[in-house]
């Protein structure tokens, strides 16, 4: 399916890896012009490098942290001056630390929020006006399938990640017409994120090995396996298209039919 972004231009958070890195390259090979951000410079270099093999628009590398208000005023501007305007913005994050309830502090709370709050609400307050001009944009919520099943040891992404389903929803309303607002739910895909959760699940006793917790994680998938992270990517493409002119407000789990939850 052709997805007629050429000459669009996207800025997609925590790109320089995992989740946010597939998102990007789905867009860019699409033909959209994309600006990828991240904190580690050495690796958002080396993803641009990569993301620019199959591109077929400009990919621009631009460093900063999430949680700083001026880095996210900068990374939006950048998009804007780069390519004069903004269609689509794809919010990632890394994840919070895993653990149980009571050996999280208050600090962990408030960094969580900080993270996988906060940033959304920045960005989409800078982005807000470049995309709802010029015929309108997308806003695609990167989160986890945690917002609608709990999952054991994930206290602070269970919780946190809740608010912004609750903001994509209500913006999905308030930026009407002008901006469709959209989240995908991700499973457990191949990426470093699932490695950390691992290796923090041998930590705390969970797994008794590496191996043995990651094929614990394959083993509950129905499809039999992880996700391949391009497979998350190219949907966060399709609702950032025109395809998916009418889809607007909906959560999509993407996740290989692990979850239970009916809705």
């Amino acid at each position: 399916m052709e997805l007629d972004l050429t000459g669009n231009s996207a800025l997609v958070t925590a790109s320089s890896s995992g989740l946010g890195k597939a998102s990007a390259t789905a867009l860019a090979r699409e033909g959209a012009n994309v600006v990828i951000n991240g904190r580690d410079e050495d690796a958002l270099a080396a993803a641009k490098a990569e993301i620019e093999e199959v591109a077929e628009g400009t990919v621009v590398a631009q460093p900063g942290d999430l949680t700083e208000k001026d880095d996210i005023e900068a990374l939006v501007q950048r998009a804007v001056d780069e390519f004069g305007g903004l269609d689509h913005l794809v919010t990632s994050a890394g994840g919070p630390p895993s653990g149980p309830f009571m050996e999280t502090t208050d600090d962990d709370w408030y960094q969580a929020f900080d993270l996988l709050v906060m940033s959304v609400v920045r960005l989409v307050r800078e982005a807000a006006d470049p995309l709802a001009a010029d015929g309108g944009g997308t806003i695609v919520n990167i989160t986890s399938r945690s917002v609608k099943e709990a999952i054991d040891g994930l206290v602070l992404s269970n919780s946190v990640r809740m608010s912004v389903i609750g903001l994509e929803k209500t913006l999905s309303r308030e930026l009407a017409p002008e901006v469709r607002v959209n989240a995908v739910l991700p499973g457990p895909h191949e990426t470093s994120r699932i490695e950390e959760l691992v290796e923090q699940g041998v930590e705390h006793g969970q797994y008794e090995s590496y191996e043995q917790g990651l094929e614990e994680r394959s083993s509950s998938i129905p499809v039999g396996r992880l996700g391949d992270p391009m497979e998350l990517g190219d949907t966060v493409a399709y609702l950032s298209s025109d395809r998916s002119g009418y889809i607007n407000g909906i959560s999509v789990p993407i996740d290989g039919g692990n979850g239970k939850s009916n809705l």
